[in-house]
C-alpha cells in the first residue's frame, strides 16, 4: 500500500514540475521546439476540461494553476484515502 501511495505522491509532483516547465518555457522558447511541443502534447488533454469550464480572460491562461490545484487535491484524497485501508 506505501508503494501505491509513493507513486501517487511521485506522479502529482512529476505533473506538477511539467506544468511550471511548460509555462515557463513558454515565456523563452519557440511553440515549435521539440521539447515543447512534447510537454504541450503531454498537458494539453488535462487542460481541455478545465478550458471548457473558464471563461475567457482574455491574454491570460488560468488553466495551468487551477491544473496544479485539482491534481493536488486528488492525490491528497487518494493518499487519505488509501491510508485508511
Amino acid at each position: 500500500m506505501e508503494y501505491i501511495i509513493f507513486l501517487i505522491n511521485i506522479a502529482s509532483q512529476l505533473i506538477s514540475i511539467l506544468i511550471i516547465a511548460q509555462v515557463l518555457l513558454s515565456y523563452v522558447m519557440s511553440p515549435y521546439h521539440p521539447l515543447r511541443q512534447t510537454i504541450d502534447r503531454l498537458l494539453e488533454p488535462l487542460y481541455t476540461p478545465i478550458r471548457r469550464l473558464l471563461p475567457q480572460t482574455g491574454g491570460l491562461d488560468f488553466s495551468p494553476v487551477i491544473l496544479i490545484i485539482v491534481v493536488q487535491i486528488v492525490a491528497r484524497l487518494l493518499t487519505g484515502i488509501l491510508n485508511t485501508l
